[in-house]
This record gives C-alpha cells, sequence and structure tokens, in this order.
C-alpha cells in the first residue's frame, strides 16, 4: 500500500481543489444551512457525501468512459441535472420575506429524507462531477492500482466531501450567522435560485453547442 501514498496525495489535492470550489452542491447546501434545521443540513451533507459513491462506482466499472464516449448518454445525463437544478431553483426563488430559518423560528418543514435525497439528486445528477471522476479516474489514477485501492480514494473522497459540507452546515447554522442573514435572507435564497437557475442554464446551452457540430460528423467522435 505505500507504493500508493503518492497517487493518494495527488487525489486528495486534486478533490480538495474540486469540492472547495463553488457549484451546485455548495449553493444547495448553503441554502439548506440559512433555512433549515441544523439536523437537516447535516442530512443533505451525508446526502452529497453518499452521491459522491455513485461517480465511484460507475468510474470503477469502467460506465464512466461509455459515459465519456457517448454523447447520448452524457447529454440525457446534463438534461437531468439542468432539470433537478431548475426545480431546486424554483423553489428558491419562491422565497417570502421571513421564511429563512432562526434559532427563534419555525423552519419551513422538510423531512430527513427529503434533505438527504436533495444532497443525493444534486450531488448525482452533476454532470461535471461526472467528468471529474471520469477524468480522475482514467488519468490521474494509474490503470495498474488494484480495484481494492481505488476503491479506497472513492470511499475516502466521499468521507472528505461529507465532512467538507458538514463543517459548511455547523457554521451557517451558528445562530449569530442566521442572525445576520435573517433581515435579507428570502433575497440570498433567491440569488441562490437565480444562480442555480443559471447553472441549469449553462448545461442545457452547453448541450445544444455540443450537439450542433455532432450532427455533422461521424458517431464515434468524442466529447
Amino acid at each position: 500500500m505505500h507504493n500508493y501514498w503518492p497517487e493518494f496525495f495527488t487525489v486528495a489535492l486534486v478533490h480538495l481543489l474540486a469540492v472547495a470550489s463553488p457549484g451546485p452542491d455548495f449553493a444547495v447546501m448553503i441554502r439548506q444551512a440559512l433555512c433549515q434545521s441544523r439536523r437537516n443540513a447535516l442530512l443533505t451533507a451525508t446526502g452529497i457525501g453518499v452521491g459522491i459513491l455513485v461517480h465511484v462506482s460507475y468510474s470503477l466499472l469502467g460506465i464512466g468512459l461509455i459515459i465519456q464516449q457517448s454523447l447520448l448518454l452524457f447529454t440525457l445525463l446534463k438534461i437531468a441535472g439542468a432539470l433537478y437544478l431548475t426545480w431546486i431553483a424554483i423553489h428558491c426563488l419562491r422565497a417570502k420575506a421571513g421564511g429563512v430559518y432562526v434559532e427563534t423560528g419555525t423552519p419551513a418543514p422538510q423531512s430527513g429524507v427529503a434533505a438527504i435525497r436533495l444532497g443525493f439528486f444534486t450531488n448525482a445528477l452533476n454532470p461535471k462531477a461526472t467528468l471529474f471522476f471520469v477524468s480522475l479516474f482514467s488519468v490521474v489514477i494509474s490503470p495498474g492500482t488494484p480495484v481494492l485501492v481505488q476503491a479506497s480514494y472513492g470511499a475516502y473522497m466521499a468521507l472528505a466531501t461529507g465532512l467538507w459540507f458538514t463543517l459548511v452546515a455547523v457554521f451557517f447554522t451558528l445562530p449569530a450567522v442566521r442572525k445576520r442573514f435573517n433581515r435579507f435572507g428570502h433575497w440570498l435564497d433567491r440569488l441562490m435560485g437565480g444562480t442555480l437557475l443559471l447553472l441549469a442554464g449553462k448545461l442545457l446551452l452547453s448541450t445544444v453547442n455540443e450537439a450542433v457540430p455532432q450532427s455533422g460528423s461521424s458517431p464515434g467522435t468524442g466529447l
């Protein structure tokens, strides 16, 4: 195992840069932390971490390469991701004044299952996450690395992702932080909705732009 430490540190560094960058996961996590209870925010962070395992699983099985080479499959994944982000965005844009949860208020009703499901599908349906893991397992991680070692990399990334968003959840559910957002929290919610809507539009636009050049090319052309 000691022979794979350099590779592991490379994977850990690349993953750290990826998970810390703003994206759908971060936007949804901030909204959950400010609009829901700490319990639900932590469950959403757990859901995001579990969603990582989906990407790890198909990368280990080699399905990721099939998705990378199939324009149709990747297009369907992008559309599904864009529609899901749009659905979340609509809920954010409908936020009303006083709707942001604070320690002395009552949060909008959301079950624990719904909180986990939100985090899971936000990550699992993120096409950028698909590209990241396919690239990671085909470029950074050597094909000669045992599957068990590769699986341990994946388990680490799922755990690290869950821990990162747990820290985000804990920070933004602090009473002092929430109270600062209380007066204009619904505008922040709408801003998150607008951001997610732009991300969804960007996904759909990139899908259209990639489909146009492919109309005159052979089916075997890569992404």
